[in-house]
């Protein structure tokens, strides 16, 4: 009896494939919106570890021009009104807060240290929230995935104890299909939650570096404007 029923269990096909062709219409869903998750998550940290060698190189361009001792007012026209970088882009902002500071006598509007730090701030918000865009998603696929693969596992054994039920039948040809491909929800689950949160890690950590770096170059321009105003 045993040896017939190692027989049959040697018989089933136990591939992924044909794991996920036997398991029900919920398993399969469940299995396909963490496979979803999976591939988005990869796309994500893709596109975004892209970007952020980009906004670095660009970030180590500009500051080399910012500190070559060019006149601040060339490195300006040069940018022009509709800059492409980051760091373009909050050098622009304050150097446009600091022209419209003037009157047309040549003497400053009050306040406008303040303004020139509101403009920064607000550009510097506005790269951030670029930086950042996705890993939100991230995030959510690493906390989400590991419970949404748990529920097709619980879903899968609970068919496969009613089906045990219908043939009234324990031996091991009848149980291990149904519990293996209920364990393939769970599996495919962490396949999809370990590396997003290790991208989220990794490009939460980057995207902070990089935006500190923002931070900085706004506080030094901030320095160098403010030199000027008490001049």
């Amino acid at each position: 009896m045993e040896t017939e029923t190692l027989a049959a269990a040697q018989e089933i096909d136990f591939s992924l494939i044909a794991l996920f062709a036997r398991a029900t219409l919920t398993v399969k869903l469940v299995m396909m919106m963490l496979l979803f998750m999976s591939f988005w998550s990869w796309a994500i940290a893709i596109r975004k570890h892209i970007a952020f060698r980009l906004a670095r190189r660009e970030a180590g361009i500009f500051d080399q021009a910012f500190w070559s001792g060019e006149p601040l007012d060339d490195l300006f026209e040069k940018v022009g009104p509709e800059p492409q970088g980051a760091s373009e882009k909050i050098f622009a902002a304050g150097m446009l807060e600091w022209r419209r500071s003037h009157r047309d006598d040549g003497g400053l509007i009050a306040g406008a240290q303040a303004r020139i730090d509101r403009s920064m701030d607000v550009a510097i918000a506005k790269q951030s929230e670029r930086l950042n865009r996705g890993l939100s998603f991230l995030a959510t696929t690493g906390s989400t995935a590991p419970f949404i693969g748990l529920f097709g596992t619980v879903w899968g054994i609970k068919h496969a104890f009613e089906q045990i039920a219908i043939s009234q039948n324990t031996n091991l040809a009848v149980v291990a299909p149904g519990i293996a491909e209920a364990l393939l929800a769970t599996g495919i689950g962490l396949f999809a939650a370990i590396p997003a949160v290790v991208f989220y890690n990794k490009l939460n950590a980057d995207s902070e570096h990089i935006i500190g770096g923002y931070e900085a170059f706004a506080d030094e321009f901030a320095t160098i404007l403010s030199r000027q105003l008490d001049a």
